[in-house]
Order: structure tokens, then sequence, then C-alpha cells
């Protein structure tokens, strides 16, 4: 039997040769692309080979499992064949089934771009799940306020020491005038994107409900893009 395979894993070989010479069935074939030939033969044989001692006089289940390795592979060889759709796809699918304020990264990023997506809340705001000096938290998206504002207990998880803040700077919130003390935030990041001193208010203690992730971090990305329900950021 490995007489046998190996008559015609050579016959293979000299087969490509002869091929390889002339302008046929094998034009355009690359190197790379006769030796990935001639060994899946290789391994086709040897797998035959491995039938007729196994299976021997059991020829049906012999198929049968042969057809299932068949199939197996041809899933495989598809699911590469087609890789760019399904990671597509897939990321379609996690950015309907992940909670509004995760970050899904997008794919079609131009190169040295990162980019991600924001799904629309369920009350029509955008949030972001970011990262402030090391600390997560969620920052509501907000084109109207021309800093980054954070809530003091925010703030204090982000390291800010509030006995050394002056709430000085009046602020229009939408309950009215609240008082805020100027922060540079030494790093904010929303997925792979990532800003490093970032100008930022906190607001004073109780004054606001939310914090808010505002154009002194938007104006500095390359640009960001409300469709539909979602909101791209690329950075």
């Amino acid at each position: 039997m490995l007489g046998w395979l190996l008559a015609v894993l050579g016959a293979l070989v000299l087969a490509f040769y002869a091929l390889g010479g002339s302008q046929g069935a094998s034009e355009g074939l690359e190197g790379g692309q006769v030796v990935y030939i001639i060994a899946s033969g290789a391994l086709v044989l040897l797998y035959l080979a491995t039938l007729s001692s196994d299976y021997r006089g059991r020829w049906a289940a012999a198929l049968k499992h042969a057809a299932v390795w068949i199939v197996l592979l041809l899933a495989l060889v598809t699911g590469y064949a087609f890789r760019d759709e399904v990671k597509l796809a897939l990321n379609r699918v996690a950015g309907e089934v992940l909670p509004p304020g995760e970050a899904l990264a997008v794919e079609d990023a131009a190169p040295g771009e990162r980019a991600v997506r924001l799904r629309r809340q369920g009350d029509g705001h955008f949030s972001a799940r970011a990262d402030v000096n090391g600390a997560s938290m969620k920052l509501l998206v907000d084109t109207g306020a021309s800093t980054v504002v954070l809530r003091a207990t925010d703030a204090e998880k982000a390291g800010v020491d509030l006995a050394l803040l002056a709430f000085s700077v009046a602020v229009d919130t939408a309950n009215g005038v609240a008082y805020a003390a100027p922060v540079r935030i030494r790093r904010l990041g929303i997925g792979p994107i990532v800003l490093d001193d970032v100008e930022a208010l906190v607001a004073k203690p109780g004054s606001l409900k939310e914090s808010l992730l505002g154009m002194s971090f938007l104006k500095r990305l390359r640009s960001y893009e409300f469709s539909g329900d979602f909101l791209t950021i690329r950075g």
C-alpha cells in the first residue's frame, strides 16, 4: 500500500512539472499553489489508504465518514473564502445585541484609522462606555457641551481629588445654571480610540445626573457621524 501511495504521489509531481512548462490548465498557478495541490492530493491518498485498512469490508461506513469530512472541509474552505463577509455579518449582529454604549470596532476603517460604532439608547440618546484615567464609566454624547463634563462621583473614580477643585465655572444645564471646576483628563478612551490630556469640567456634587462626552473630545476626532440608530466615531 505504501509503495502504491508513493507511486501515485510521484506521478502527481511529474504531472504538475509537465503542466508548469506549458500553457494549459495550470496557467497562472504559482509555486506555492502547486505545492498546496500536491500536498492536498497526498493527504487524500493517505486518508484513502487508511480507509482501506481500517474499514476493510465496511465500505458503506467508510464512504459515510469520508462524506462527513468532505462536508467539514468544504465548510471551512467556504468560511475562509468569505471571511470578510462573515466578519461584517457578525459585526452587524453584535451591533444589534450589544448593550447601548458598548463600542463596536468598525471593520472598514481606513489604514491607520481607529473607528468604533455606538448604538442609540432606548430614550433616543447616544452614550459611550469610556475609559477615563483607567476607570470605566458611561458618558452621554452631547455635541452641545463645549467640554467633557464629569459628575463628581465619576471624577473621584477617575482619581480626581474634589477637595482641590474650585467650582467657579458657570455651566448651562437642563436644570439651569450649575457650577463646575476645570480639570485635565490624563487619558480618555472609547474602545481603541484614546486621547491624552483632554479638557474637562467636574460638576459640583449633586448638580449633574450623567457625565457628558462633549466637544473637547469629539472635535479632536477625525470625524463623527450620526446615521440612523448608530453613531460612528473615527480617530
